[in-house]
């Protein structure tokens, strides 16, 4: 029985609010009971469902009111006659219970005074008064209202047997009043001078140390004596819990004094456990023991853990040394050492799975083909550790996850992009509080198999600070020939990850070390052509955002030329994320437009576009750009894909100086004085004055100045650039190029060709010069990604010029470049000229 002037304490805390104390415990009569719970009740009453406790007739509790259905039953009740039906919720966690969570039987109640509390509740004091049955409700809002059939619970014994009874409960609940130290001795004061022995009864059934489902069981008897003897069970069990109780205390009371008070609490724990035939600490160390029986752990994993356990079982639990040697063991027996999935290993199955994901990635699927094929007819071979090296919004991460479901592995995926903490992959020493394995076993686990798909994403965004470098702790992971024996900081012991098949993606090679770099095998995922981002849109994209957007196939449909308009004139990417969100945008204005009332189906066509997407976005700037001598089109990679990239040369009367601005890094800048000492050496030939580098400074500027630039495939679109200038000759403006330039006129190979390729075609160019020693690159992209785009291959700078700049020149360069006497006089026949080195350049 819990404390039975709980209810007391509660009226306590709001003694100032009722005055009437002595209701607590109202010691009443038979005659007052009987007058109680005969006390005329409507047919139909408001019903309180309670969310923890029983009220039983003639009991009075306070109760406090929070939600708004009840608030309103309370407010209306109390300025009326008062009276409620009181009924317990069969789940006290319900905070929106229905009928059916209800019990049936509940208590008329009278509210008997209603407090206003400082946080907007309302707290009331209600007595019972006597039992009913709900016949119906009859309704729910704003509070539920049921018809009720109320009946007085039965007294079926009188006489001696009564006072037997009577006796027999009073002196139990005594007892236990006695025995527990939290229930003061004023209670048993209480129980012995209640007269009614319904009271009584309802009084103790209140208290009960029970669940509220017993409680509704005893307020459902009708009968005295079947209630009387359901209540004694209670009061019996409670009792002989307190005599349990009791004995454990004096048991080891002797042994201990104020400095163990810690080891007094848990050597009762020890002792009631040992009570009920239960030892927790011994079965929790037996039930670890069998576990590692149970799993075939290596030579090694399985001495460790017998050793772990011993000093387990000679550890307090008390000890903080006991929840780290426990943690330890279960990470052992929790890995999937022996435990491998089934390879599907389907050749065809497997290249379905795959085209039915990913449009294209021929090279990718290839490899994947092939590493079946060999594991089909080599069944222990190690897994290969793969990079895929591309621009963003190619698929590099949702192929991983096709690939898993191609060999039917378990994909486990995380990202690397801001780890600076070497242990986040090698784990942190037992030593260290609340230490964990390091994120690959921590993933092992997770998979429940040895031999996963791991996805290792964003791995050229690992950094590295004052607490040690993550990439050097992947060397031994990526490493076909270490990993076999990884070792982990926390474990201590040798991991197989040979059989893991270890996918990396990044967006750019240059920040991922040498030594990890060569462990992988890269694959380069370029960006998709146009043709190929149509088949994306209708095959995938187009699916999932009619799915998303709540539409269905018959309400909307998309042309394949408004597909195409979208890709070429709202998006400019190498990957298909932009397009996916352009779709979608056309997708939620049509959703729009039916739910309005404008009935499908919905066909959008390229003429449609500008009222869902706005203008165009994207406008081909080439032959704008390249209407005046001056301005080159080049081709430039960057991690996100291929870009076309404007060279501008502008002259103005000076003294042979040279500016650059653009953000640009000290290659191209030495790019840019390679081609003005190139042009100086072969100014003859082209119909340069000499006063053109005397007399005039040369300003070379890469628009898009807020990006930094750097490498050296800008040679050749700056000496065209240049050349332009001082000509006098337009450069052609559907033409692209990209190369490397020396001293000697050699024009030498550059990386990113694929990118740079796709990037003219989506620009519009119709022809690329590209270095002699590319031709191998070009010879990888397929014909029909080509399309009509020319190809030009170029070894030396020599027939550059004729090739790229215009036939006729805008104005003589003799006559453009002429100066008069007065203004050489001016400048200094012996002044510093442009050939001098780097005091003649001016960054801008």
């Amino acid at each position: 029985m819990k404390n039975i002037f709980e209810n007391i304490a509660n009226f306590e805390d709001i003694q100032d609010q009722f005055d009437d104390f002595e209701q607590a415990i109202p010691l009443m009569s038979e005659e007052e009971e009987k007058e109680l719970t005969q006390s005329e009740v409507p047919d139909e009453l408001p019903i309180l469902p309670l969310k923890n406790t029983v009220l039983f007739p003639g009991v009075v509790v306070p109760i406090t009111v929070g939600r708004d259905r009840s608030l309103k039953l309370v407010k209306e009740a109390y300025e009326s006659d008062k009276t409620i039906g009181v009924v317990s919720q069969k789940n006290e966690d319900d905070e929106d219970p229905d009928k059916e969570d209800l019990y049936e039987v509940g208590t008329v109640a009278q509210i008997l005074k209603l407090i206003k509390m400082p946080d907007g509740s309302k707290s009331i004091v209600i007595q019972g008064k006597t039992t009913f049955k709900v016949e119906e409700f009859l309704q729910k809002d704003p509070y539920f209202k049921a018809n009720v059939d109320t009946y007085r619970q039965e007294m079926d014994i009188e006489g001696v047997e009564l006072d037997a009874s009577i006796r027999s409960v009073k002196e139990t609940a005594t007892k236990i009043v006695n025995l527990s130290p939290n229930i003061p001795s004023e209670a048993s004061v209480a129980i012995n001078n209640i007269s009614s022995p319904n009271f009584l009864l309802n009084f103790i059934s209140s208290n009960l140390n029970v669940s509220t489902s017993d409680k509704q069981e005893v307020l459902e008897i009708r009968k005295f004596s079947q209630r009387m003897e359901r209540v004694m069970e209670f009061l019996n069990k409670e009792l002989q819990v307190l005599n349990l109780s009791e004995e454990i205390r004096t048991k080891v009371k002797s042994d201990i004094d104020e400095q163990q008070r810690d080891f007094y609490l848990r050597q009762q724990m020890k002792a009631i456990q040992e009570a009920l035939g239960e030892d927790g600490e011994h079965q929790e160390i037996e039930s670890l023991r069998k576990r590692a029986k149970e799993k075939n752990l290596p030579e090694e994993a399985q001495e460790t853990v017998d050793k772990e356990l011993t000093r387990l079982d000679r550890t307090p639990n008390s000890s903080p040394n006991y929840g780290v040697i426990h943690n330890y063991i279960e990470w052992i027996l929790d890995l999937p050492w022996d435990k491998y999935s089934d390879d599907n290993l389907d050749l065809e199955n497997a290249q379905d799975v795959l085209d039915d994901d990913h449009y294209g990635l021929d090279k990718v699927k290839k490899r994947i083909i092939e590493y079946l094929a060999v594991l089909k007819l080599k069944k222990d071979m190690k897994a290969p550790i793969l990079c895929f090296y591309g621009p963003p919004g190619v698929g590099k991460t949702s192929l991983g996850k096709s690939i898993a479901r191609a060999l039917n592995r378990k994909f486990e995926r995380f990202s690397l992009g801001g780890i600076h903490d070497e242990a986040e992959i090698r784990g942190h020493r037992r030593t260290y509080i609340g230490a964990l394995p390091g994120r690959i076993i921590r993933a092992m686990k997770k998979a429940e198999t040895s031999n996963p798909v791991m996805m290792l994403d964003e791995i050229d965004k690992v950094g590295s600070d004052y607490r040690g470098d993550p990439t050097s702790a992947l060397l031994e992971v990526l490493d076909p020939e270490q990993n076999d024996s990884f070792a982990d900081n926390y474990l201590e012991l040798e991991y197989d990850l040979s059989n893991v098949l270890f996918i990396a993606t990044a967006n750019s090679l240059d920040t991922i070390p040498a030594p990890l770099r060569d462990r992988m095998e890269i694959i380069n995922i370029s960006g998709y052509t146009l043709e190929e981002k149509t088949q994306i849109a209708k095959k995938h994209l187009m699916d999932k955002q009619i799915e998303e957007n709540g539409l269905n196939e018959d309400q909307i449909t998309i042309t394949d030329e408004a597909i195409e308009k979208i890709i070429e004139q709202y998006t400019r990417e190498s990957g298909v994320r932009s397009l996916e969100r352009e779709i979608g945008s056309v997708c939620r204005g049509v959703a729009a437009k039916i739910a309005k009332g404008e009935e499908g189906p919905h066909t959008v066509d390229a003429d449609d576009l500008e009222d869902f997407l706005g203008k165009r976005k994207y406008f081909s700037e080439v032959a704008e750009r390249t209407k005046v001598p001056g301005v080159a089109t080049g081709l430039a990679w960057t991690p996100y894909g291929g870009d076309i990239l404007f060279i501008e040369a502008s002259v103005s009367k000076g003294s042979g100086k040279l500016h650059i601005t653009g953000q640009l890094g000290d290659v191209m800048k030495e790019s840019a004085m390679l081609a003005m000492s190139y042009l100086k050496a072969h100014s003859d030939e082209l119909n340069i004055p000499e006063e053109a580098f005397k007399y005039w400074d040369l300003h070379i500027h890469v628009p898009k100045g807020a990006v930094p630039k750097d490498g050296p495939s800008a040679g050749v679109s700056i000496f065209s650039a240049v050349a332009s200038i001082f000509t006098q000759r337009k450069v052609k403006g559907t033409l692209a190029m990209t190369g490397e330039i020396t001293l000697r006129g050699l024009v030498l190979p550059v990386g990113g060709i694929k990118e740079k390729v796709l990037a003219a075609k989506r620009a519009g160019i119709e022809k690329v010069l590209l270095p002699q020693k590319n031709e191998k690159d070009v010879a990888e992209i397929e014909e029909d990604v080509l399309g009509d785009l020319e190809v030009e291959y170029l070894e030396r700078m020599d027939p550059l010029l004729d090739i790229v700049l215009e036939d006729d020149p805008v104005k003589d360069p003799q006559e453009r470049f002429k100066v008069s006497e007065s203004y050489k006089k001016k400048t200094g026949e012996n002044s510093e000229s442009a050939d001098s080195t780097e005091e003649t350049i001016v960054m801008e």
